[in-house]
């Protein structure tokens, strides 16, 4: 395992030699500064839990504070004198913190599962011990690089929550929301880990996944149980190996499927594997009875072309094809359903759709909409959100830093900030002082320049004490999370 000392930046190595003279505290603040999505003027604070656990205590005392002192400098020199330089290689500092035998660091957050607006501070770190305020933002590169997908993931998982949510009040009488969007982004992720942290996140807005280690991080950072509480779901599906192992007979493969393999529950049918439209319009009108009697739902999965036309149909194709009507009419076609009390299209409950390809938020409210305005009800597909949705963003989707904005030097407290004059927009401009987050309404904000003492008389400052000295000081369950995130899960 890798020395904790060499994980961040090889510049930060040399900050506990530059910062000015005298200096005996450092505070820095984790900060959203900008948003590149659409209607997501907040943050959804989640991920830091686990990072504390795994990597600011367990990681640090395996592989730093147990270690014997003269092996961790050794393997912390030797990289840096042949990288950097020998005047680079100075381990005093280390060789001090090794002996103190824990970090002495504190660190304030949001609650986990609060929605922060952007530009409002959502951590405070600073150090606990006079000899240490180079640890500060010595400690920003591990961090950041662990907790920015997290929470741009569940940022994200909201905001389709958001759509189900609101298209389920307008068309659906009795749903489950929380099956609206399932996650099948963990084949296009970079690492387990990332999946892990993306995976998780997803499952604060919902229970449909196919990340199965999502389940595991959860169980092991966020104290949930799958025996006593629903963490996640998954679904038995196939996949085009599995449907091209029959070859064309098409046929005979759905019919052993819902009969044979899978007699009883949910089982989502890939159905494009050959020609999609005629596994609708002529297999399963054959396979009517069979779907019908039995004890479950089939789901017919789409997984190629234009997501909303597939669903919802085309518009442009010729009229009453099967383009023109789209998967959705088409099995209301063949199996019928109910309309509910809102007027609304329902299909009978033992079959349904699902698409799970190429689906984006902007092309989950169009379904949605194309569904509420062709009369059906919003439950009548599900939504697979893959990697496009989780992995194709970066820390600047929201614009994560923690910057410095306090320091104590000899005896005077210092308000540091940054303000480059070459950034017309002020996104890369930091708050200045000891910060004070409130909230406001249904925003939550800050007031910045104020000295220590001055922040500590704000009794209700929502940033709150969870790590100190090595200690793990507040500890969220999952189901706590989704609740603050919610209201009720």
């Amino acid at each position: 395992m890798i020395n904790p000392m060499l994980l961040t930046d090889f510049y930060k190595t040399i900050h506990h030699m530059c910062y000015a003279e005298g200096m005996t505290k450092l505070v820095s603040y984790w900060t959203p500064r900008m948003s590149r999505k659409e209607h997501m003027d907040k943050v959804v604070m989640f991920g830091l839990q686990p990072f504390i656990k795994k990597y600011l205590i367990q990681y640090f005392n395996d592989n730093f504070f147990k270690r014997d002192k003269e092996e961790v400098i050794k393997e912390y020199k030797r990289i840096i004198s042949n990288t950097l330089g020998n005047i680079a290689a100075d381990t005093k500092h280390i060789e001090a913190l090794h002996a103190l035998g824990y970090l002495p660091i504190q660190v304030k957050a949001i609650a986990e599962g609060a929605r922060v607006n952007i530009k409002t501070p959502m951590i405070e770190i600073t150090n606990t011990h006079e000899d240490f305020p180079w640890l500060v933002n010595y400690l920003e590169t591990f961090m950041s690089c662990n907790i920015w997908q997290p929470m741009t993931s569940a940022t994200i998982g909201y905001r389709y929550r958001e759509i189900i949510e609101k298209y389920f009040n307008l068309t659906v009488d009795n749903g489950e929301v929380r099956r609206g969007c399932g996650d099948f982004s963990m084949r296009g992720f970079s690492s387990v880990e990332s999946a892990e942290l993306s995976g998780a996140a997803h499952l604060l807005s919902f229970l449909g996944t196919a990340t199965i280690p999502a389940i595991a991080y959860l169980e092991e950072y966020y104290n949930c149980d799958v025996e006593k509480e629903l963490v996640g779901l998954g679904t038995p599906s196939t996949e085009h190996s599995v449907m091209c192992s029959y070859g064309e007979d098409e046929f005979s493969a759905y019919k052993r499927l819902i009969t044979e393999v899978f007699p009883r529950g949910v089982l989502s049918i890939v159905s494009d594997t050959y020609d999609y439209w005629r596994v609708i319009t002529e297999i399963l009108p054959k396979l009517k009875e069979e779907i019908l009697s039995r004890n479950g739902k089939v789901v017919i999965r789409g997984d190629s072309g234009d997501p909303i036309k597939i669903i919802c149909g085309d518009s442009s194709a010729p009229r009453d094809s099967e383009e023109y009507k789209g998967t959705v009419e088409l099995l209301w076609d063949i199996f019928g359903g109910e309309i509910n009390s809102k007027g609304y299209k329902v299909l009978n409950s033992k079959i349904g759709a699902i698409y799970g390809d190429s689906i984006t938020i902007e092309r989950c409210e169009e379904i949605c909409k194309g569904l509420m305005e062709k009369g059906f009800a919003v439950n009548n597909c599900v939504f697979g959100i893959g990697s496009y949705t989780y992995q194709y963003n970066t820390r600047d989707t929201f614009g994560f830093a923690l910057k410095a904005t306090h320091a104590v030097i000899g005896e005077e407290e210092r308000f540091i900030f940054k303000a480059p004059k070459t950034d017309k927009d002020n996104f890369k401009k930091s708050q200045k002082g000891m910060c004070y987050v409130f909230k406001q309404g249904e925003d939550i904000l800050y007031k910045d320049e104020l000295t220590i003492k001055q922040q500590e008389s704000y009794k209700d400052n929502l940033l709150e004490l969870v790590f100190k000295d090595g200690v793990l000081i507040k500890d969220y369950s999952l189901s706590e999370i989704r609740n603050r995130l919610h209201g009720k899960f």
